[in-house]
């Protein structure tokens, strides 16, 4: 199951695909460095996350979370600590976790068109 979900502000709007464990994963986004992602665990799990900060690979799999490799908890959103922020390095493959720096430079160049494309658009 996709949906919209609000975080913060109407600005920011992830589509989120719900697991069969009720663990929701938002769409990746993208800077020029990283891509993100935010997953959503069950509102009961908040408070045993509350407390036990950034987590590691080890143990955000065995709260049941899926991904590829190469992804990191980075950062709390404290106000719902059942929502877990991930990223990972542009260029990261995700089958070895490693990054090829080929892939991340076109990455990169990517990113920096889109956010021209942007900026001209807003004009």
């Amino acid at each position: 199951m996709i949906f919209e979900h609000k975080l913060n502000s109407n600005l920011n709007i992830f589509l989120f695909e719900m697991t069969k464990d009720n663990i929701e994963y938002s769409e990746k986004y993208f800077d020029d460095e990283y891509e993100y992602r935010q997953v959503k665990l069950p509102k009961e799990r908040g408070p045993e996350l509350k407390d036990k900060g950034l987590l590691s690979d080890e143990e955000w799999r065995k709260l049941g979370i899926a991904q590829s490799k190469g992804w990191v908890h980075y950062d709390l959103y404290s106000p719902e600590p059942h929502i877990l922020l991930f990223r990972r390095l542009l260029g990261t493959d995700p089958r070895t976790g490693l990054v090829d720096p080929a892939l991340r430079e076109n990455f990169r160049r990517e990113a920096e068109q889109k956010r021209r494309a942007l900026l001209l658009s807003c004009k």
